[in-house]
């Protein structure tokens, strides 16, 4: 839903009928993830995509069927055909389970005023049940950040609570996910398969030391949809026309800025000062925080040397298991873009759970969903 939000939030305003079809489970080498949608209205008119080409015919059809026939929320099953290279399937070996149902924006309010806060770059979630009761399937509940109410309903009751409850903790850690709800345990007791939206704010890269390698960082880091921050102690160097791609440049001692700007599991930690007096209170900090990623630039002596500073610190040898030092992957960088494709090659790598290996040396699926988990 979230990849084309824009679009569904024009034709919610527009008061327009559509079909939502959406992947609520990957298997195999699927080439794109759950949560990613396809949607047709009633003149035909689509946008989306939920196999990258693969399965689009039949996934229109189908919404076009559930929109004629006002029929209700329907699932279809894609996988590999091995008899027709021609036939409905995905001919990269993995496997979909598409979701298809009929929206009326007039009988979903709630929906337009998510859609709208996703296009503002706000933090929502957008619950949808995708299995339990007939009478629930489809049913829709909106989750908007910085503690406000839900909007929407699943049965009106205890549904209702637990959905908001799980979407509000897939919200915080920024993930789309599918989770299963009910049964005796969450006061819900109804079984309910529910596929959560979530559009959290944009994840922080916070790069310390205003140098050369910085610069291209912050552009690296802003491409791939990081809010980024440059922080260092000289207000010198630390200036916008040298960060021209940094969200905000701030002068600081980096320990202290770290001490009071907000961070979460999302947050990669880049420091590229390699000079102690910044580094070791720095480090010492942010291991102690739960962020995703510290990394710290620096040669192999230095690396050394900083470890036995941070030990000397009281930093534990578990905290220094986390500190990616030296900072990036083996790509033989050597200028400062090369270096930052080397650092984010690096911070995908473990946000991902990746192994950094090129893909001819390793087995298994190619396409993992980055982000998605399933919770049973």
């Amino acid at each position: 839903m979230l990849n084309i939000a824009d679009t569904l939030h024009r034709w919610c305003r527009e008061a327009r009928t559509f079909a939502l079809a959406t992947v609520v489970d990957v298997h195999g080498s699927a080439p794109l993830p759950a949560g990613t949608s396809v949607a047709v209205d009633e003149d035909g008119n689509a946008v989306g995509s939920v196999s990258g080409g693969c399965v689009e015919g039949a996934v229109y059809e189908l919404c076009r069927q559930v929109l004629h026939d006002r029929s209700a929320p329907q699932r279809a099953w894609f996988g590999y055909s091995d008899d027709d290279a021609f036939a409905v399937g995905l001919t990269c070996g993995g496997e979909l389970d598409v979701f298809v149902q009929r929206i009326d924006p007039a009988a979903q309010p709630h929906l337009s005023t998510a859609l709208s806060e996703i296009t503002q770059g706000l933090p929502v979630a957008v619950a949808q049940v995708v299995d339990g009761p007939e009478r629930l399937l489809g049913s829709t509940l909106s989750v908007p950040g910085g503690g406000r109410p839900a909007h929407g309903r699943v049965d009106g009751g205890p549904a209702d609570r637990a959905v908001a409850d799980r979407a509000r903790a897939l919200l915080r850690a920024g993930r789309t996910a599918r989770v299963d709800i009910g049964g005796t345990g969450d006061g819900c007791p109804e079984r309910l398969s529910v596929l959560v939206h979530a559009h959290a704010s944009r994840p922080r890269l916070l790069v310390f030391g205003a140098v050369d390698f910085a610069a291209a960082l912050s552009q690296a880091g802003r491409l791939l949809g990081y809010h980024v921050t440059v922080c260092d102690a000289r207000p010198v160097f630390a200036t916008t026309a040298r960060f021209p791609h940094a969200d905000e440049v701030v002068v600081d001692w980096p320990h202290r800025y770290l001490q009071r700007t907000d961070v979460d599991e999302r947050t990669a930690v880049c420091v590229l000062t390699h000079d102690a007096k910044f580094d070791i209170p720095l480090l010492r900090l942010a291991l102690d925080l739960p962020v995703a990623y510290v990394g710290a630039m620096g040669s192999r002596r230095t690396h050394d040397e900083r470890l036995r500073l941070l030990r000397q610190e009281g930093v534990t040898q578990e905290e220094l298991a986390r500190l990616r030092s030296p900072i990036g992957l083996d790509l033989g960088a050597r200028t400062p873009e090369e270096t930052a494709v080397s650092i984010t090659a690096e911070i995908i790598a473990q946000a991902n759970q990746g192994t950094g290996r090129p893909l001819t040396q390793i087995t298994g699926p190619i396409h993992r969903p980055p982000g998605l988990m399933t919770y049973r």
